[in-house]
């Protein structure tokens, strides 16, 4: 006979607002355990040195976590120049310098140039694997990782400021995959110059903004009160993007139990111009999620069935929120 999970069965995001000095995985943790939650995870590490964004999801919207991932993300961060460092932050050994110090009309010169697609090589301390080991453990252990370099997207990068000669201010919104550490070390490598990201914080993560968030002391002060305070977003949050197909609740009861269904009909009712083309569509039968599903040959089929609690009796209020990859 199988055990018991552990937990309550618990479905929705929680929009953390994640503090310097703890990694990505011990937030969870704790957000984890002060809802007494069966089944989380999280849409995008952040540094331990990085604040900010970190959307928690519980029990059925870990099936939509790559969604967020997807999605654009916001950050407000700062560098040192002078100082390049083996982390390309705060954290690492500083292993190179120079005396030069761009000006506001320097930098604004070269800002175009990081817009758009850029060819972006990961940092040395990163999470990415190479020949099936984390880049950051081969660093560690004194080898140099192969990084190839990967396309990204740069939607904006401004400057916000120029506190003293030796920082400056920026305020990016970028794609998946784009690392701000080494988004600055280019930086400071086009202005003649090295750099290194002295303050990191991620305002959006997909549809999750500051907004939303509730800070880890915060919430952790709720003990076990927390579940009960209307701090989760519904699951459909995070498919915000993707088109939805409205179900009538027998439509809904097939697709939930595997069974595709004619489109052409669904279609007539709730027309979609996009469904055809869609690589992903929400199947939704009211304000709840039944699947993410595609369309085969004129069929729409389930690619991840979500048995959400949030129409059940889990006794959490899932209507909203009141209160990386870098």
């Amino acid at each position: 006979m199988a055990r018991r999970k552990k937990g309550q069965l618990i479905d929705g995001w929680l929009v953390l607002d994640k503090p310097v000095g703890i990694t990505s995985t011990a937030a969870l943790s704790r957000c984890r355990r002060a809802f007494d939650a069966q089944k989380a995870g999280h849409g995008g590490t952040l540094d331990p040195l990085a604040s900010g964004i970190l959307p928690i999801a519980f029990g059925e919207a870990t099936k939509t976590v790559s969604f967020v991932m997807d999605g654009r993300k916001a950050y407000r961060f700062s560098v040192r120049w002078g100082e390049a460092t083996e982390t390309d932050d705060g954290e690492g050994a500083v292993c190179a310098t120079s005396g030069v110090r761009p000006d506001r009309a320097a930098i604004e010169a070269v800002l175009p140039a990081f817009h758009g697609t850029l060819s972006q090589v990961p940092p040395r301390y990163s999470a990415i694997k190479v020949a099936g080991e984390r880049a950051y453990d081969l660093a560690r252990d004194g080898q140099e990782p192969d990084l190839q370099p990967r396309d990204v997207e740069v939607y904006s990068l401004v400057l916000a400021g120029m506190p003293d000669a030796d920082t400056a201010e920026f305020v990016a919104e970028c794609g998946k995959g784009t690392y701000i550490r080494s988004l600055a070390r280019d930086l400071a490598l086009a202005l003649g110059t090295v750099g290194h990201v002295s303050a990191l914080r991620r305002t959006r993560c997909g549809p999750f903004s500051e907004n939303d968030a509730i800070s880890l002391d915060k919430l952790l002060s709720l003990g076990h009160s927390a579940p009960s305070l209307g701090l989760l977003r519904s699951v459909a949050t995070a498919l915000d993007d993707i088109p939805a197909l409205a179900l009538t609740e027998d439509e809904a009861r097939h697709l939930a139990h595997g069974q595709a269904l004619a489109l052409l009909p669904i279609l007539k009712r709730c027309p979609c111009p996009e469904a055809a083309s869609a690589p992903a569509l929400r199947a939704m039968q009211g304000e709840r999620v039944v699947a993410i599903a595609r369309v085969e040959a004129g069929w729409l089929k389930p690619v991840r069935v979500i048995h959400s609690q949030e129409n059940g009796d889990s006794g959490v209020d899932h209507a909203g929120t009141q209160a990386g990859t870098d």
